[in-house]
């Protein structure tokens, strides 16, 4: 997934953003509320991690204003305001979820991959599957039917996961980079023909299919 990070506070920040990318996301972490609009408007994102004591804009209402454009945006709240009436209105306001902070990061990949499946038409329990190669995100796995499971690297899941999201549609190679890299990261030359190569060795050629000129797909199973 690629997700945006809304938080002020530098150590919290760091240490969330970190943790994400090793889990094999691409994170882009801005500081205030102003700037996470900001970014909302020129980037797609798969999910907003919000705190609501922020600078220029707080947390509410940056949550107030998306949800007023109709952005469907998955949007989990992560704040150290703990009291029931703070809960209710971040919920009524629009959030998909609301954690409270301290926290520990499985706790939030947790409920991260809870937000999701609830977005995904196609999914089918905890996993997310075209009908031909499913993908467990908690785990980080990734199998054929009736094969066993094969443990994804970070870039490969965050890929085959950009591409199981979308089953049927071509992603181009900029939609594909903007899955595996944040703002900031260094691109590597050839980086999605080295994770497709990659992933066709373990599970077939016929798994991830290129649309010359175009990009890259996964099919849905008939």
């Amino acid at each position: 997934m690629r997700i945006l990070l809304i938080e002020d506070d530098q150590m919290i920040g760091e240490s969330i953003a970190e943790s994400l990318r090793n889990g094999g996301h691409a994170v882009d972490w801005v500081k205030d509320g102003e700037s996470g609009l900001a970014a909302m408007a020129c980037e797609h994102y798969d999910l907003l991690l919000l705190d609501l004591g922020l600078p220029h804009c707080d947390g509410l209402s940056v949550l107030r204003k998306v949800r007023q454009q109709q952005n469907p945006l998955p949007i989990i709240i992560l704040t150290a305001r703990d009291s029931v009436a703070d809960r209710i209105a971040g919920l009524d306001a629009g959030a998909d979820d609301y954690l409270i902070k301290p926290f520990v990061m499985a706790e939030l990949s947790a409920r991260m991959r809870a937000v999701a499946r609830r977005q995904l038409a196609n999914a089918v329990g905890p996993h997310i599957s075209n009908g031909i190669i499913s993908l467990d995100p908690a785990t980080r796995e990734a199998y054929l039917v009736d094969c066993s499971p094969v443990r994804l690297s970070a870039r490969e899941f965050a890929l085959l996961e950009a591409l199981l999201m979308r089953p049927g549609a071509i992603l181009s190679r900029a939609e594909l980079e903007e899955r595996i890299y944040g703002w900031g990261s260094e691109i590597e030359s050839n980086a999605v023909e080295f994770i497709i190569h990659s992933l066709r060795k373990k599970f077939g050629s016929h798994i991830i299919k290129n649309i010359r000129g175009l990009g890259w797909m996964v099919t849905k199973a008939s």
